[in-house]
């Protein structure tokens, strides 16, 4: 069933400055897409290889001020509604995100392009905090390619990075999600902790420096670790998928969490930038 999905994240930036990059086309093309095109307030487009259906600008302008960007967007048939709102918290910035048509059975399924949407906005916005934050940007998803790679540097010691990716109370922590880890071959990896009944298998294992994680039909996922003058460089790949319907909803995801991950270790007083989401009453929890 289609829902509406809504995201909340305290940006490290006054709102001009958030405006700026969510409108400025050579911004947008630094954290978002390959191509943007921006003439407020009757023309925002952005396209390109990391842009679903990125084939050609499939977005229309329906509104734009200060503090509120919408615009309509076409995707497999049906057109969506983004909706971005800026408010000032200090000298920070909350911005919430709201998309229509995102269903979760799409994004489980890869039935529908409109099934990566959550994770495409999550490393969007990953990338625009980033961005925002003067640090070094994700890898983007290519929505056109087949091969799902991504590499980070990390500044701390390979061993703490290890027990981040291994320790199921840290990586809970920085995924923004229970996980439920067995550090060993055959063990459990389970998205939503051990008592949710549902787990991936650990397939190998190299302590300090290897984890591969098999997930069934998405493929196996590993993650390798290499020392690079007392950083960490990681390497994520994502192997063994139908390379004609590659997982891009469940790459993109976790490509979006190493954003989290890193500043897990480079920030002394660490918090999330991602906030609760607030349902409105009467509405199912």
């Amino acid at each position: 069933m289609s829902e509406p999905l809504t995201v909340n994240v305290r940006l490290a930036a006054p709102v001009a400055a958030v405006r700026h990059a969510l409108t400025d086309p050579a911004e947008l093309r630094v954290w978002l897409a390959e191509h943007a095109e921006v003439e407020l307030p009757h023309r925002y487009e952005f396209w390109g290889r990391y842009t679903p259906e990125g084939d050609a600008p499939h977005q229309r302008l329906l509104h734009a001020d200060e503090h509120v960007l919408r615009f309509a967007w076409l995707l497999d048939g049906v057109e969506t509604t983004t909706e971005f709102t800026l408010t000032p918290e200090g000298e920070a910035t909350v911005l919430t995100l709201r998309q229509s048509h995102f269903d979760f059975a799409e994004a489980m399924s890869g039935s529908s392009i409109r099934g990566v949407l959550q994770t495409f906005w999550a490393l969007s916005i990953a990338n625009l905090a980033a961005r925002l934050e003067g640090g070094p940007l994700l890898p983007r998803t290519d929505f056109t390619a087949a091969e799902l790679r991504a590499e980070v540097t990390i500044d701390a010691a390979t061993e703490r990075v290890w027990t981040s990716l291994t320790d199921s109370e840290q990586a809970s922590a920085w995924f923004g999600y229970p996980i439920g880890i067995e550090p060993w071959v055959g063990g459990r990896y389970a998205m939503g902790g051990f008592e949710s009944g549902q787990a991936a298998k650990v397939v190998d294992l190299e302590p300090g420096r290897k984890l591969s994680v098999d997930w069934g039909p998405i493929g196996v996922g590993t993650w390798e670790l290499a020392d690079s003058d007392g950083k960490t460089r990681l390497t994520l790949v994502q192997s063994g998928f139908d390379e004609g319907n590659p997982p891009y909803g469940a790459w993109t995801g976790v490509v979006a969490s190493l954003f989290e991950l890193r500043r897990f270790h480079e920030m002394a007083d660490w918090q999330p930038i991602w906030l609760p989401v607030e349902m409105p009453a009467g509405s199912p929890s």
